[in-house]
């Protein structure tokens, strides 16, 4: 029993007294269910040794735990990130976790890391859906890394929508419909590499030839626009374009209009993202759904399996991207909910 006189026992007293993490006691103090029972047990017998009384002092919960998980977003103008935000919140909010939200972009031209920001204001966990910027060692907090990404993180988990099969849909789906000259707009960035790849894996698939553009570009409207642009006067030929994202869609779409396209049906188009400007009624933009709110209730499951087990294996998960089928390919729209799971699930691996 910690006695007058001497200094108040800390959470990190009792993770050094039975052996664990900081984050175990927390969640064994949040009575979250993933704690086992006999690290539970050593938890507690350590609270009753030393005598451990949780402060609900705001100063004490500053300096022992900040209960917040440190979401990092390349840009907040793109809003495809809102769905896995969600999925994190409503994840996390049980275990007494909020979710805080920063991004990349830089400040007055001057770069910034949000990771980097986040680690000195003591969060509890990252989550990064962003390009790190750099490679970081072990950042010392349970973390995952969202998709893939150019620099690594030592140590985080990943968890992403396949992204590789989520660009197959796009082409499977065009090819599908008669196309055979498919022009594909990328961009910077490990998530536009990957998608990419997948762009180029559906065309030989269909024996098709691959016509890529944009590949220096921001994934963002201007990119988009700037990308198809190339492509058009590189391929007059195209008949369908595929983008990286849904932001880079809206600049196809602007691109298609100054050379006299009509989408459809002259040009069909695709995104990828199924964000909420695809879901609009002026783009009415056909899409892969990368099931972004599934992927951010993962991702919170697998920040508190790390958060109770900071020792296991890192862990890489994946979830089935689907189809939203709508005006902008020149296809009959979806059922409502915009999938269409039997016709374009991806296959098993």
């Amino acid at each position: 029993m910690a006695t007058s006189g001497t200094s108040r026992p800390t959470i990190y007293d009792v993770a050094q007294e039975a052996g664990v993490s900081k984050s175990l006691v927390s969640l064994v103090l949040n009575d979250s269910p993933l704690v086992s029972d006999p690290k539970r047990a050593a938890v507690q017998r350590a609270i009753e040794k030393l005598g451990y009384r949780r402060s609900r002092n705001a100063a004490s919960l500053a300096r022992h735990r900040s209960h917040t998980v440190g979401l990092v977003v390349d840009d907040f103008e793109n809003p495809w990130f809102a769905p896995l935000l969600h999925g994190l919140r409503e994840t996390l909010a049980p275990h007494g976790l909020h979710v805080a939200i920063r991004d990349q972009q830089p400040v007055q031209g001057r770069p910034v890391n949000a990771i980097e920001d986040f680690l000195e204001s003591e969060v509890d966990a990252l989550v990064v859906a962003a390009e790190p910027g750099r490679d970081f060692d072990d950042p010392g907090v349970p973390t995952v890394v969202e998709s893939t990404r150019l620099n690594t993180i030592a140590g985080a988990d990943l968890v992403s929508s396949d992204q590789l099969a989520g660009a197959r849909l796009a082409v499977d789906h065009l090819a599908g419909l008669g196309h055979r000259e498919i022009g594909h707009v990328s961009g910077r960035g490990g998530a536009a590499a990957t998608r990419c790849r997948g762009y180029q894996q559906g065309m030989e698939a269909h024996g098709l030839t691959p016509r890529i553009a944009g590949t220096r570009e921001d994934t963002t409207e201007e990119g988009g626009y700037r990308g198809s642009l190339e492509l058009l006067h590189e391929n007059p030929q195209i008949t369908a374009i595929f983008t990286a994202n849904d932001t880079m869609a809206m600049g196809a779409w602007a691109a298609l209009r100054e050379h006299g396209h009509h989408t459809p049906p002259q040009v069909a188009l695709v995104g990828y993202d199924n964000s909420p400007a695809a879901r609009s009624h002026l783009l009415d933009l056909t899409t892969v759904d990368p099931r972004n709110h599934d992927v951010g209730v993962l991702a919170a499951e697998t920040l508190l399996r790390r958060m109770a087990d900071p020792s296991r294996p890192p862990e890489q998960l994946q979830v089935i991207p689907e189809l939203a089928i709508r005006s902008s390919s020149g296809a009959a729209r979806s059922a409502p909910g915009g999938h269409t799971r039997d016709d374009f699930i991806c296959p098993d691996k």
